[in-house]
């Protein structure tokens, strides 16, 4: 019997010891981080953590719970005020993100909810309080979380900051009435934009897969791509059709082979 405990101990040593470690990376890394808005279009992707709101796909509080959690950046409740009136009930809340690494806080946000918003008019008191927490978790990760989010492929804005109704079955405006007068002087751009919009509304656009902005991503960061390429496709990688983007990874692909090729020369 003594035998057997003494042949048992070194296996319970051996599982402690193959414990998973927890990946974590550094927000101050571009690599990292563009790394991690891989592994982020992915999760979201898989966890239905996102929700489409006229024809664009934003992002739940989880979703950018776990892009901070993979930083080692947690959330952390600082207050929850009551600001309501007589004929109003309405909370502000603020959230302060804690780096688990040097313990110090490295964002905040500021959020507020009121049960005169569109579809909260039958929300009980705890359910408002409750969302202004939610909105300024949201609020805060966005502050400085934004761009891992949009070069994951979403929307730099938590689906809770929406002003929308929610109702996926809402009849949609004419494509006529989506069209405003500019301000003075219209540019080209604008007209494209507006062009845009219109062909979205109309069902027309087909937007760059997961699989394509996972490959632009990949790209990107080959060490070949300066920063400031990096950063302009990143703005523009959600505005990318299916052929935009085909076209964006076969010229990523020639810049990267011209440029190794070069450095191999200059060897």
């Amino acid at each position: 019997m003594k035998a057997n405990k003494i042949m048992n101990q070194p296996v319970k040593e051996t599982k402690v010891q193959k414990k998973a470690k927890i990946e974590s990376y550094d927000i101050a890394k571009s690599d990292e981080t563009l790394h991690l808005a891989v592994d982020l279009a992915k999760f979201i992707k898989e966890n239905r953590l996102y929700q489409n709101i006229q024809g664009k796909e934003y992002v739940n509080v989880e979703g950018w719970q776990y892009a901070g959690s993979r930083l080692g950046i947690l959330p952390v409740v600082e207050h929850v005020v009551n600001i309501s009136t007589d004929d109003e009930i309405k909370y502000q809340a603020k959230v302060n993100l804690l780096d688990l690494r040097s313990q110090q806080v490295v964002g905040a946000g500021f959020a507020i909810c009121s049960n005169k918003e569109q579809g909260k008019k039958y929300y009980q008191e705890f359910a408002i309080a409750s969302m202004a927490q939610t909105r300024a978790i949201g609020k805060a990760y966005r502050n400085i979380l934004a761009w891992i989010i949009r070069a994951a492929g979403y929307e730099p804005t938590p689906v809770e900051e929406m002003d929308y109704g929610g109702n996926e079955t809402a009849a949609k405006p004419a494509v006529p009435t989506e069209k405003k007068p500019t301000m003075k002087s219209a540019t080209a751009q604008s007209a494209a934009a507006t062009s845009e919009n219109a062909e979205e509304q109309n069902g027309s656009v087909r937007y760059a897969s997961a699989k394509q902005k996972e490959e632009i991503i990949r790209l990107l960061n080959n060490p070949t791509i300066t920063r400031q390429e990096k950063t302009k496709m990143l703005l523009n990688i959600n505005r990318f059709d299916e052929e935009r983007a085909a076209q964006a990874i076969e010229k990523l692909k020639k810049v990267i082979e011209d440029r190794e090729d070069g450095q191999s020369a200059a060897a």
